[in-house]
């Protein structure tokens, strides 16, 4: 049975056997029985390389240590409110950091980039994720948005779906006006500054989609 460790755009934890492209945490989720029990816990939220050093854990959602999380790619990361990891992905974390400061002078270092991200990606008052609303001509390729309660990453011109194991091709053309986000607007402008990461931005169903 597939563990309850593979992160949708939503920020929700499913239970699902197709594997992704990313991996990362957000604190220890799970109880000492392996059961998913938060959403988070604190706000460092991450997303790391699949493969580092040939670190292996096994099993996984070991008792008191973090819940290995699965995105199926660095989009869905971000959507989710994740950001590159500072020990695997040293020089895509410094990167980011460096993007990061042109838009947040002030803010130096994880912890401050950590709190504003929270800020954007959780609502204070339910703890469930927060939405956002931006023009959809400044999207950028791999920026996640929300229709009818399914979520879509823009794909040069197009949305295409996201499902667990890739993306499908019953989206629709991605027409001007203003589009719920689900991206933090923060990790909005890191895409849109070209973010070109280690791990892969965007699944590669989307050259190939599965079928709607």
């Amino acid at each position: 049975m597939p563990l309850q460790n593979r992160v949708t755009p939503f920020g929700e934890l499913i239970a699902d056997p197709a594997r992704g492209l990313v991996y990362g945490n957000r604190g220890c989720l799970h109880d000492a029985t392996g059961r998913i029990r938060r959403r988070y816990a604190g706000t460092r939220w991450i997303a790391c390389r699949l493969r580092f050093r040939g670190w292996h854990r096994a099993p996984l959602q070991q008792p008191g240590r973090f819940t290995e999380l699965f995105f199926l790619d660095e989009a869905t990361a971000f959507a989710a409110g994740h950001r590159p990891c500072a020990l695997c992905r040293r020089q895509d974390y410094v990167r980011f950091a460096t993007i990061w400061r042109t838009w947040h002078p002030g803010q130096i270092g994880a912890d401050a980039m950590d709190a504003q991200l929270h800020d954007e990606r959780v609502d204070p008052a339910t703890r469930s994720q927060r939405r956002h609303v931006a023009p959809t001509d400044r999207l950028p390729e791999g920026a996640f948005v929300v229709e009818e309660n399914q979520a879509y990453v823009v794909f040069g011109e197009r949305l295409l779906r996201w499902t667990p194991s890739g993306y499908a091709a019953d989206g629709s053309l991605l027409r001007r006006g203003r589009a719920t986000l689900l991206t933090p607007p923060s990790l909005i402008e890191i895409l849109r500054a070209g973010w070109r990461p280690s791990v892969p931005l965007i699944h590669p169903s989307a050259r190939h989609p599965l079928p709607g």
